[in-house]
């Protein structure tokens, strides 16, 4: 049962690790970058970007998700209690990413994606962009930390 518990397990870590990366990235990388571009520019790429991230992302973060609660199911029947506790915590931050997520990047996610297919330049576009930046880091890191638990249940 453990060895299922840990093969899950390594699958949420790959699943996750996709968000993660993406989500570094945009906190290191995407936003001090598209401080530095026109308001056009903003939405075109922002627009764009959230038009494919928000079809294509949900696969990898699914997978994630669902096996993490998988691990975290096959290691408390196997009692192993020490993963099953790691793998819990991995899904409870997963959790708060999606609430996070849903709450406050979906929303602004498909307003600039509805101004790049308009070919419109909001007048609140810096706003919308600030307003999505103010919680890539906290996004990044819940995610982070999720792959780390989720490590931690492969070695224990």
């Amino acid at each position: 049962m453990i060895e299922f518990a840990k093969l899950a397990a390594l699958v949420a870590v790959l699943g996750t690790a996709v968000v993660y990366g993406t989500d570094a990235f945009c906190a290191l990388v995407q936003r001090p970058a598209l401080a530095r571009v026109d308001d056009r520019s903003l939405v075109a790429v922002m627009g764009n970007v959230h038009l494919y991230g928000d079809r294509r992302m949900p696969v990898p973060g699914v997978v994630g998700v669902v096996a993490a609660v998988a691990s975290a199911a096959l290691a408390a029947l196997a009692e192993r209690w020490l993963a099953a506790i790691a793998a819990s915590a991995a899904v409870a931050l997963l959790l708060v990413w999606i609430v996070l997520y849903l709450r406050v990047s979906a929303p602004i996610n498909r307003q600039l994606t509805a101004a790049a297919a308009a070919d419109e330049v909001p007048p609140n576009a810096r706003v919308l962009q600030r307003n999505w930046d103010r919680i890539i880091t906290a996004r990044a890191v819940l995610q982070g930390l999720a792959t780390a638990a989720l490590c931690l249940t492969l070695a224990i």
